[in-house]
């Protein structure tokens, strides 16, 4: 039994007919419950849902007030290498497009640990291309050598691994997985996934999972907003944390929002997100799932997410860069997509705290 069962009941709804057919009351029942099931988050997701911003949004505070206090966890992204296997028309990384690659050599680990610890940071996330031979287990664990002097929690954002190679690196240090599905849609995700074990559908969907058997404290879902259908995708992607909530008591499940943002390759997004829709999509996803982490990227404008941060969100990125060894040598390669909010660390924690908010950069340890 995995997700990909509940998935295949779930790809053959009739979406655009079921969310049209949703009521106002149906919206008003399900902001009235103080536990919702699927169909009150559908509905929540729903156009007539669209009148509703503002109490979804009270609610959202409150139960994000409830669960999480008024705490915000920073983070920051540190890429080891952009080598990757795989051709995805929508990534800078994508082997078809031609740019110097690069590795992080230890050295320049210990560099770029240090510049984001001196930054305060203390949350990191491993990420890189998708290449078993570039970023494989064992430059994993010489670079979580260097790493765990510097922080005291490291996730990871890389290819897909078997759930025994999720467990030694759980074994040196790894606590957090991040996997993106993409999108849910089956049909397009082999589209868009042109060449590489990526195209894989299936292993990807399940990798989630064996993180949670592996026994990582924190997993993180999430579809790449743009690629299909919104209101769907974010519905699949909240049953999907809930299947994981469910079966996997011990582990804090989290969900993400990202949307498309530039990168290298002239793919353009099937469907333009706006700002309301995502936010729409976040508070639907609180409210259905009250103890989900909700994370927000700096993929989005200071603007929007400093308006993000009373909603649901429990955890920011900052000062981030997406390209390797961008933070003690900036703009020297290719980066994976184009960041929107460039804001240091100091500058976000003194937005959170004008706002009421604690920023945590250790284990709940609040500065």
């Amino acid at each position: 039994m995995s997700f990909y069962d509940q998935y295949v009941k779930l790809r053959d709804i009739s979406y655009d007919e079921n969310f049209a057919n949703v009521t106002d009351q149906d919206v008003e029942r399900a902001l009235q419950k103080e536990h919702l099931n699927e169909r009150d988050y559908f509905a929540l997701l729903s156009p007539a849902a669209e009148k509703y911003l503002e109490p979804m949004a009270q609610k959202a505070h409150q139960l994000t007030k409830q669960h999480f206090g008024k705490t915000m966890q920073l983070y920051l992204p540190l890429y080891l290498s952009d080598y990757c296997v795989n051709i995805c028309k929508y990534c800078s990384f994508s082997l078809d497009n031609d740019f110097p690659r690069r590795r992080l050599t230890m050295d320049e680990v210990e560099r770029e640990a240090q510049v984001i610890s001196d930054m305060g940071i203390k949350h990191i996330l491993l990420l890189s291309g998708e290449s078993h031979t570039h970023s494989s287990i064992e430059y994993l664990k010489e670079c979580l050598k260097v790493l765990k002097k510097h922080f005291s929690s490291i996730g990871l954002e890389i290819q897909p691994l078997d759930r025994d190679e999720y467990e030694e690196l759980v074994a040196h240090g790894i606590d957090g997985l991040t996997v993106y599905q993409e999108v849910y849609n089956e049909e397009i995700y082999k589209d868009i996934h042109v060449k590489g074990p990526k195209k894989n559908y299936r292993y990807r969907l399940d990798t989630a999972e064996r993180g949670c058997q592996a026994g990582m404290n924190a997993v993180n879902i999430g579809a790449l907003l743009g690629l299909d259908d919104w209101r769907k995708e974010s519905f699949i992607t909240g049953m999907h944390a809930s299947y994981l909530q469910n079966k996997y008591l011990e582990a804090d499940v989290g969900v993400s929002f990202p949307r498309i943002r530039p990168h290298a390759g002239s793919y353009q997004p099937k469907v333009d997100v706006q700002d309301h829709n995502l936010v729409q999509a976040m508070l639907a996803l609180r409210l259905f799932l009250p103890r989900a982490a909700v994370n927000v990227s700096t993929r989005e404008s200071p603007t929007l997410r400093d308006h993000l941060i009373p909603l649901g969100v429990t955890k920011m990125s900052a000062a981030s860069s997406t390209e390797v060894g961008g933070y003690s040598e900036p703009n020297e390669t290719q980066s994976q997509f184009e960041i929107s909010d460039e804001r240091s660390v100091a500058e976000m924690k003194e937005v959170l705290k004008q706002k009421g908010y604690q920023p945590v950069v250790k284990d709940w340890q609040m500065v």
